[in-house]
């Protein structure tokens, strides 16, 4: 991983003067975007680079917007777990431009938001993980896209025990979803850079 991680590091360009860089961190559930991201903001902040770390599950809709909604439960986790429009307009639109957001942040606890700024600061790179990055909704607003690529088996074997057995779960919702983003939207074809883990 340490190999792979340099290779990306070496392919994200630095902001320009005035500017700000949007780094996508995409894979399916379990495939290491979150350790990828942490990864990457620890390397930037040790070597003076001001950067954002942005985690999509923190703008996940609440409960009764993504659960038996009458569609299909695949259909749910891809097309309603995140508020899509408002993500693209609302969260990844004004990050080129803005020097502050205001946004509602998901807690899974409570299953309500909660209002939180994000401070946008010149020359930053803003790093984003999570989840169907590459959508036809979201894609363009990144200047440099990374997919983590793992098999479903690996992924699967990293879930806790007791998530292990709602395999149905997995079989109607998540694996439905993902097979979905693979075929429609061919990640790793259209990921500027690829991790194997």
């Amino acid at each position: 991983m340490e190999t792979e991680l340099q290779k990306l590091i070496d392919e994200i360009p630095l902001p320009a003067k005035n500017q700000r860089m949007i780094i996508g961190i995409d894979g399916l559930s379990r495939s290491g975007k979150t350790t990828i991201g942490n990864l990457l903001h620890a390397y930037y902040v040790k070597t003076g680079v001001p950067v954002i770390l942005i985690h999509m599950d923190d703008f996940i809709v609440e409960r009764k917007r993504r659960y038996e909604t009458g569609i299909e439960s695949w259909r749910e986790y891809y097309e309603l777990q995140w508020d899509v429009e408002w993500v693209a307009e609302g969260l990844l639109a004004p990050l080129k431009t803005a020097s502050e957001l205001s946004v509602e942040v998901y807690d899974e606890t409570s299953d309500q938001h909660r209002g939180e700024s994000i401070d946008l600061l010149e020359n930053s790179l803003i790093i984003i993980e999570g989840v169907f990055l590459q959508r036809k909704e979201w894609r363009a607003y990144f200047d440099l896209l990374c997919y983590v690529d793992s098999p479903r088996d690996k992924r699967f074997s990293r879930e806790k025990a007791e998530t292990q057995k709602q395999l149905e779960k997995f079989e109607q919702r998540y694996w439905k979803a993902e097979d979905y983003y693979l075929k429609e939207i061919q990640p790793k074809a259209g990921a500027d850079h690829l991790i194997s883990n």
